[in-house]
């Protein structure tokens, strides 16, 4: 969103207020001290061990307080979170519009991602303007019976924001100036912890000591449960780097130089097709299946045996990486931030 509430704070006429919830509060604010974005209000919501219940509750009282506060005409949400969720909620109730950034996206299979497809589809029950990133984002929102006037393919802002974030010249000590080949991991969802996510780093441990020339960088998430078991599984392994969560700079650039990406996350299909880097998906189904068809993406499931043929595939395919690498990007042109910030403007010049 950062890219976004920049382009929004350019536009003459506009009042633009930012509101942090609080949740990954270390990795947020670096994002946002690299953007120059200060929040206007800081919810401060996270406590230890809460549960959805939890977050859903204080983001609904916490918002309706702001909302009554600055009675803004329109509130500007992204993607799948419980914020999105919650923050939709309080402004329907107070009939305020609603924006949706990264609209329309679908696994059809509300338990996974958990709740994210659930939050997503009740935000688009809410919102006023849906901006999709791709066209079949759009064709999944008008299937739903959204009108074709409400919604608008923009691309997606994730693309927007590495034209702040990439630079030619970085150094981390993640990265060594070997022939190394790097596989950057992310696995923290919250369906795949257990024996899923054992899944997936049992075969990163195989897939490390069947290729001398492996190595990876795998940036574990704050959940003590994710930490556990990837301790557990990988702490003793020599070619993997365990270290704490990294800030947007350095996740892109790191991501920039590596060889291939393995993940179960979301965004990341996303930066990955924007920086030609193939991107194996820990996941039986993905609601992002653009990257797929495009060909830079491909399902590697929860099973380890199969997560270690489809990486070995690719390691030793080398036609198959260039096709990979080559593949063109489906999900924007990195102009996101300027449609939906003409969208809104046009919408709100309307009141």
């Amino acid at each position: 969103m950062c890219p976004l509430i920049k382009e929004l704070l350019k536009r003459d006429g506009l009042c633009v207020k930012v509101v942090f919830t609080g949740q990954h509060r270390a990795i947020a604010d670096e994002v946002m001290a690299l953007f120059g974005i200060v929040p206007d209000y800081d919810m401060n919501i996270m406590r230890d061990s809460q549960t959805l219940f939890d977050i859903t509750d204080n983001i609904l009282l916490g918002i309706k307080k702001i909302l009554d506060a600055e009675k803004p005409s329109g509130v500007v949400v992204h993607g799948d979170t419980t914020t999105a969720f919650a923050v939709s909620l309080a402004a329907f109730y107070m009939s305020i519009s609603v924006f949706h950034v990264e609209a329309g996206l679908r696994s059809h299979n509300m338990r996974a991602p958990f709740p994210e497809e659930f939050n997503r589809r009740a935000v688009g029950l809410i919102a006023d303007m849906h901006f999709a990133p791709t066209h079949t984002a759009a064709q999944n929102l008008m299937h739903e019976g959204v009108s074709h006037t409400a919604v608008a393919v923009t691309g997606n802002t994730v693309i927007d924001a590495l034209k702040y974030t990439l630079r030619e010249e970085y150094d981390s000590p993640h990265i060594s100036s070997g022939d190394e080949r790097i596989i950057f991991l992310t696995a923290h969802r919250r369906e795949s912890i257990g024996k899923p996510l054992e899944n997936m780093l049992f075969a990163v441990r195989d897939i490390v000591e069947s290729y001398a020339d492996v190595r990876v960088i795998y940036p574990i998430h704050p959940n003590p449960k994710v930490g556990s078991i990837a301790k557990e599984v990988l702490g003793e392994c020599e070619r993997v780097t365990l270290c704490p969560p990294l800030g947007v700079f350095d996740c892109h650039n790191i991501m920039a130089r590596s060889y291939m990406l393995l993940t179960d996350s979301g965004g990341i299909q996303e930066e990955a097709a924007a920086l030609g880097k193939p991107v194996l998906i820990m996941r039986e189904l993905t609601e992002r299946p653009e990257g797929i068809l495009a060909g830079v993406a491909r399902l590697a499931g929860t099973d380890r045996y199969q997560i270690i043929a489809t990486v070995k595939e690719l390691l030793d395919d080398p036609e198959l990486y260039a096709k990979m690498c080559t593949a063109k990007n489906p999900y924007g042109d990195g102009t996101a931030c300027v449609k939906i910030a003409d969208a809104i403007c046009e919408r709100l010049s309307r009141f």
